[in-house]
């Protein structure tokens, strides 16, 4: 550089004093608006590093294949730019194409008035980290310098952090890079390594320690996530040249998490399958491509690096003949839910009727999740190139692909309405009516009248529908009195005024269609009488609930079971505010909603005086980040310190109950062990859903141990306790009861 900043009459930010923690928080628009105001023109801010530090290892971070676009076309996003000279420094380095972001208007009107003339290609916006109005699959790579240890502050909500890394996961296309400077604080890169597992291949990198214009004397590292094939899982690679003992205790500390880290991953890639590319599907790994082989089903993913803004998981049938023609040589359907198609991906008969009914003699399946959130004309455009290639015969141009979509079942579908959340994204509400309706549902001799479903659906998650609620026009409100000793005044055949009204429709709070809620309450039950926990006393049960949903398993519970004080922990209000909305949920001295984190209340419970315990504590939340390697919950829920904290929160005799899928063996072993490590003894599952998901039941009191035997006598004594209940739900109680086993030790 022909000379320094400081000849130009420009000033570094160089001591803590003049951050804008002075002036508020971190996340304060009002205090960085406040610190950049009182800047001069040529002020400027570096945080851990300086560029002659960090252009080698960016430069190399960004070098991409041949086929990707060259560093002047290539598209990087700077979230929290600040006044950092960064995206100048690349800019003259010949990556032209950055878009700057910054919630602060000062920041970004002072930064566009500097780079005007001699950056004109640049380009500035206004805009939150947390939300950021950019379309998905549209950089190449991310490039946050500080940003995340800003949001990850101690004192600070800590959901800001996950909601900006899915923000960031959302933009990238197939093969783009996530690329954060960060001191690697103990908070963060716990972060960092949950929401980067499967999916993307991880590298560390220490930045070297040169006098630096920075704010901090703490050595800086380089935290680098590529956007890979959602079925891998690989270990974080650590380059530095330097040895761990020679830095201290910041990066043992560091070592030491990469090392449990990497041990996480080994544990949940024990299983995985294999999944194939179409490279190597060429090279004939599984025979000749271009043949029909009858019963060959392939694992495979599609999609490249500069070449395809997204990749995709797929599997390949080639279907056994039918007695009839097929009506298609080749059919691609897209199935938008992760979470149908791993239920497709556990299952040795489903893919196969998949493929009977597509009358299709080769069908590839193509999951969408919520990162291929475009049209569809846009994912067939992207993603045709690689689908021809996979036509049978050799001459593919006389194959005709036909593309169709999944239907998810349902002959009808109403939007009832849509809302935007900043903690939750996109919440859809929608009415549809299914072609094959559940054949448990009440009151439904007359098969000519169509049976309306409403539906909670959330953007972000992987879930195909959170929450399925029974619309219905008939009110019920006969009781019939429990006649059990054990469980006086605990349950009721019948609830009570259970019909809530929304609009011309109503709720129907009887119902339950998932499984596993009806399995909750069966356990919760079993439990119960083994236990021999009674309200005989007037006491109610402390129930507390994580995850709130559209609100139907409180509602029903506390309907059916009317001795239970239920809580419920919910982050979002949206959330609230909708299942009141659009879904009947009330509020009242038995049943109320905390709006707040639950790992904060959780462990608020486990500190707190014995008064504050909890009988029953209840996991019933979907993952909303697929990259986990979890359907539910967020991962967070099976680890050792929120296990541990979830133990302690209950009382003497308290039940804990977790809803539990994932289609990765590895994952489900490591969880298992870590409940068996925290739990140890009682622990017991239930299969549901068709063995697909689980619930785990868990006894604090480790003594006296629960077997098969003591299993069946509880379940005798919950059928006589109930016998006088003649509700079709007693019925469905008693017999998920039976399913309860103890969990084998792994």
């Amino acid at each position: 550089m022909a000379e320094n900043d400081e000849q130009r009459g420009e000033k570094c930010v160089r001591t803590e004093k003049e951050l804008p923690v002075l002036f508020g928080d971190f996340t304060s628009k009002e205090s960085w608006d406040h610190f950049f105001a009182t800047r001069g023109a040529g002020d400027f801010s570096e945080w851990y590093a300086d560029w002659p530090q960090l252009r080698t290892l960016l430069r190399n971070r960004l070098s991409f294949p041949p086929s990707a676009p060259p560093p002047e076309e290539l598209t990087i996003l700077v979230p929290a730019c600040g006044n950092s000279r960064l995206s100048e420094h690349l800019y003259d380095d010949g990556f032209r194409n950055i878009i700057n972001v910054d919630f602060s208007r000062e920041v970004i009107s002072a930064m566009m008035r500097r780079n005007l003339r001699d950056r004109p290609e640049m380009r500035w916006r206004v805009m939150d980290m947390t939300d950021l109005q950019l379309s998905n699959g549209t950089f190449e790579a991310i490039i946050d310098k500080g940003g995340l240890d800003a949001l990850m502050e101690p004192d600070i909500d800590p959901r800001l952090g996950t909601i900006y890394l899915s923000e960031a996961k959302r933009l990238l296309k197939a093969g783009g890079k996530y690329i954060c400077l960060t001191l690697a604080e103990s908070h963060v890169v716990g972060l960092l390594f949950r929401k980067f597992r499967f999916g993307w291949k991880v590298s560390l990198h220490a930045v070297a320690q040169e006098p630096s214009s920075g704010t901090t004397e703490q050595r800086a590292f380089l935290f680098v996530a590529e956007k890979y094939l959602l079925t891998v899982i690989s270990q974080i690679s650590f380059m530095d040249e330097y040895s761990v003992q020679s830095h201290g205790n910041q990066v043992r500390e560091l070592f030491e998490a990469l090392e449990r880290e990497n041990t996480v991953r080994a544990e949940y890639s024990n299983g995985t399958d294999t999944c194939y590319s179409l490279k190597d599907l060429k090279q004939g790994v599984q025979g000749n491509i271009g043949v029909l082989v009858p019963g060959r089903g392939i694992n495979l993913f599609l999609g490249e690096t500069g070449v395809s803004r997204f990749f995709y998981s797929c599997l390949l049938l080639d279907a056994h003949p039918l007695a009839r023609p097929f009506s298609d040589q080749y059919r691609v359907l897209f199935i938008h839910s992760m979470q149908m198609f791993q239920r497709l991906l556990a299952s040795n008969v489903r893919p196969w009727v998949l493929a009977v009914g597509q009358s299709a003699a080769r069908l590839l399946i193509v999951a969408l999740d919520a990162n291929h959130n475009v049209s569809p004309i846009e994912i067939v455009n992207d993603i045709f190139r690689f689908i021809e290639q996979l036509a049978p015969r050799d001459d593919i141009k006389k194959v005709k692909v036909k593309v169709t979509h999944a239907d998810e079942g349902y002959k009808q579908q109403k939007i009832v309405s849509k809302v935007t959340s900043t903690l939750s994204g996109p919440i859809a509400i929608d009415d549809v009516i299914y072609f094959n309706p559940p054949g448990d549902i009440p009151n439904t001799h007359d098969k000519s009248k169509d049976i309306i479903f409403r539906r909670l659906r959330f953007g972000r998650t992987e879930a195909f529908a959170q929450s399925e609620a029974l619309l219905s026009t008939q009110v019920q409100n006969k009781k019939v009195p429990a006649a059990s000793e054990t469980l006086k005044r605990m349950v009721e055949s019948q609830p009570s005024d259970s019909q809530a009204s929304t609009g011309d429709t109503n709720v129907d709070h009887k119902y339950l269609r998932s499984g596993h809620d009806k399995g909750k309450i069966s356990g919760l039950l079993l439990f119960s009488i083994h236990s021999k926990r009674t309200t005989s006393s007037g006491r109610l049960v402390k129930t507390v609930i994580i995850g709130l949903g559209a609100g139907l398993l409180p509602m029903c519970m506390r309907n059916y079971v009317p001795t239970l004080k239920i809580e419920v922990v919910e982050s979002d209000p949206v959330v609230l505010n909708v299942a009141k909305e659009y879904f009947g949920f009330e509020e009242d001295d038995c049943l109320k909603v905390h709006i707040t984190d639950a790992m904060k209340f959780v462990k608020e419970r486990a500190e707190g005086h014995n008064s504050s315990k909890i009988d029953v504590l209840i996991i019933d939340m979907d993952s909303s980040d697929s990259s986990s390697g979890l359907i539910c919950p967020e991962a967070e829920f099976v680890e050792e310190p929120f296990l541990l904290a979830a133990k302690d929160s209950l009382s003497d005799k308290g039940l804990f109950i977790l809803m539990f899928a994932t289609c990765y063996p590895g994952v489900r072993a490591a969880a298992y062990s870590k409940l068996q490590t925290v739990f140890s003894s009682n622990l017991f599952i239930m299969h549901v859903d068709k063995g697909f998901s689980e619930l785990i039941f868990a006894l604090k009191k480790d003594s006296p141990v629960i077997g098969e035997e003591e299993l069946a006598q509880a379940c005798e004594a919950l059928r006589r306790s109930l016998e006088h209940n003649k509700g079709e739900w007693v019925k469905r109680a008693l017999d998920d009861s039976k399913k309860i086993e103890p969990l084998r030790k792994s």
